[in-house]
């Protein structure tokens, strides 16, 4: 039965380079496949060449449908427990791809809702604060801003004269933003990438953008792990079929 399986005895024929046309590789990468266990072991012919079959194809379909919802890594696991027989790894695998997608939907919410709650202020005056009046503004240690400064997440310069932190109208809000976020429950780690967000759009303004992208990043996925779902029931089903006639 095993070797039916894998080389599909009496089935189609495929070489590595039919396989690697129908999906624009190498046929190196198709061997690379195959021995990092992403593909069934090829069956050989009497001279040594390797045989392949339709259902190495509809594996190598599931991998490359995987690819984009959860990543190379991931797919060459989930893949990998498919043929080491662990089907239940394989599904842990998935759905920590799903669980992960659910929590990157709930930092957006998070972002966006503290964007909306995140009223105006006026700039500093003299265009700059100090840690203890900007302390005082926020209702925190200055303790606390000097932890989330330790954590990236708060970037003041130094006074030249006297050492003192000086925090520009960017400092101030990225503190602002990072206290809204930290009383809406979010661990210092989890606000470090929306904080880096807001720096690399160029403030909170022109952060919609951003936001928009962001919110078809996470759909792209979302798509992304139905189609490779959808491949990978495929294949499961011609593998099980397979073993079945065998």
């Amino acid at each position: 039965m095993r070797q039916n399986l894998q080389t599909g005895a009496g089935g189609e024929r495929l070489r590595p380079v039919d396989l690697a046309r129908a999906h624009g590789l190498s046929t190196q990468a198709v061997r690379n496949y195959e021995e990092a266990g992403i593909l069934p072991a090829a069956g050989r012919t009497p001279s040594g060449y390797r045989v392949y079959t339709p259902l190495h194809a509809a594996a190598l379909g599931a991998f490359l449908a995987l690819l984009p919802g959860h990543g190379h890594r991931t797919a060459s696991e989930i893949l990998r427990a498919v043929h080491q027989g662990a089907a239940e790894e394989a599904f842990a695998l998935i759905a920590a791809s799903h669980a992960q997608l659910l929590e990157d939907r709930r930092t957006l919410r998070a972002v966006e809702s503290a964007l909306r709650d995140l009223e105006p202020e006026p700039a500093p005056e003299g265009g700059a604060l100090f840690v203890g009046p900007l302390a005082h503004q926020l209702g925190v240690r200055p303790a606390t801003l000097r932890k989330w400064e330790a954590a990236g997440l708060v970037r003041p310069r130094r006074d030249p004269r006297t050492g003192y932190r000086v925090y520009d109208e960017a400092a101030v809000r990225d503190a602002r933003l990072t206290h809204q976020l930290r009383r809406g429950g979010h661990l210092l780690h989890q606000i470090a990438p929306l904080i880096a967000q807001v720096r690399a759009a160029g403030g909170l303004e022109p952060l919609a953008d951003t936001l928009h992208a962001w919110h078809a990043r996470l759909t792209g996925r979302g798509r992304a792990l139905l189609a490779g779902a959808a491949e990978l029931e495929a294949y499961l089903r011609a593998r099980e079929e397979a073993a079945r006639v065998a």
